[in-house]
């Protein structure tokens, strides 16, 4: 099998690491998070070099790229810390393109690609333990439509956004619906997040919304897994500058007169991290490619690779700080900024303990080895 990447997947990646480079260095990256964990204006770039439309069928305005293309945007995204919740617009767009009508993928993706509408997926709960199943909003039928009572946590970039899937109970089956920002009843409370980025608690009261599939599990499913294969392809970015810095501090850091990236001792835990990188940066390919999948597969091939990211990004960021010593956790350094992002990352859409339930639960008396 061929993973070499194609004349203009490589474009695209180098494209986005010059962006990165110039647009959103580390003091850019610090300004976003005093501002409050995002700007409409950073999204808006991200939205002009065509990345809001990036799986967004043509027809709809957008450049109908694959997963594959996602996920190196997701690393060198990662790679510099940008806090843009770009992957909640990957998992709209998702469940608008498969489950919604041409109607209204009419009315929402040629916004979302341009990027005037800012969506957000609204479907954690407080006490629900990454099980999307866990739900107690209820949707209700009003006049020709819907109206919706929920709580839900940690939306990204709620307060901010224009837009909200919003995963419901409807006739006791799970149900996805669209609320626009400017609803009745629909009020966000916003706040930072551990690595700079933005949240919000989102409350519904009665809201009008509109129906968009009534197999609420199936997309949702669908988004997540969207989600999970994102935050690998991100973690890969993160681990690979935490992994850089962490050699540069070890051929510059003297004691005893001698850079300690001389010691043996550290220059085996420096070859124990490449190690988590590469299993973790393979594992990604395969969540990524695995996304077209039949949803059962899919399911279970996610969990997999989250499990060896949790595993991965814990020990990378872990090992850094440790051959860093104190200034590992300065706030002035950005090494302390790649260990924040990696602990949110590893916890984002089910930490290592709950895939490694899921993984557990799919398997088989045979592993698929035997007939």
């Amino acid at each position: 099998m061929n993973f070499d990447f194609s004349d203009e997947q490589t474009q695209l990646q180098d494209a986005l690491r010059r962006w990165v480079d110039k647009s959103y260095p580390f003091t850019h990256y610090r300004v976003t998070v005093q501002a409050g964990g995002f700007d409409r204006a950073n999204y808006t770039q991200l939205a002009e070099l065509g990345l809001c439309g990036l799986q967004v069928a043509e027809d709809h305005g957008g450049l109908a790229m694959g997963a594959v293309e996602a996920m190196l945007v997701m690393q060198e995204l990662g790679a510099g810390l940008v806090l843009e919740p770009l992957t909640d617009t990957f998992m709209v767009s998702s469940v608008l393109a498969h489950f919604a009508s041409e109607q209204q993928r009419v009315q929402w993706l040629p916004g979302i690609a341009t990027g005037d509408t800012l969506p957000a997926l609204a479907w954690m709960e407080r006490g629900g333990r990454y099980k999307h199943a866990a739900c107690q909003a209820v949707a209700a039928p009003s006049g020709n439509g819907f109206v919706l009572t929920a709580s839900k946590s940690i939306v990204a970039a709620g307060d901010q956004a224009d837009g909200f899937v919003v995963s419901t109970l409807l006739d006791g089956e799970l149900a996805l619906f669209w609320v626009d920002r400017g609803a009745p009843g629909l009020t966000t409370r916003g706040y930072g997040l551990q690595d700079g980025s933005r949240g919000a608690d989102l409350t519904l009261a009665n809201t009008p919304a509109t129906l968009i599939t009534r197999d609420g599990t199936a997309a949702l499913e669908l988004a997540l897994d969207v989600g999970i294969a994102s935050v690998c392809a991100q973690g890969v970015g993160v681990m690979d500058k935490t992994l850089a810095l962490t050699a540069d501090y070890l051929n510059t850091r003297k004691q005893f007169g001698v850079a300690i990236g001389t010691f043996q001792a550290l220059r085996h835990r420096i070859a124990d991290m490449k190690m988590q990188l590469e299993l973790a940066r393979s594992m990604s390919y395969y969540a990524s490619l695995k996304l077209s999948a039949p949803a059962a597969e899919r399911r279970a091939a996610l969990a997999r690779a989250k499990v060896q990211l949790g595993q991965s990004m814990r020990f990378v960021g872990q090992q850094s700080v440790q051959l860093h010593g104190g200034i590992g956790v300065t706030d002035d350094y950005i090494g302390s900024h790649y260990f924040k992002k990696l602990t949110q990352l590893e916890l984002s859409f089910g930490d290592t303990l709950h895939h490694l339930g899921e993984v557990s639960a799919r398997m088989s008396d045979t592993a698929g080895v035997f007939a």
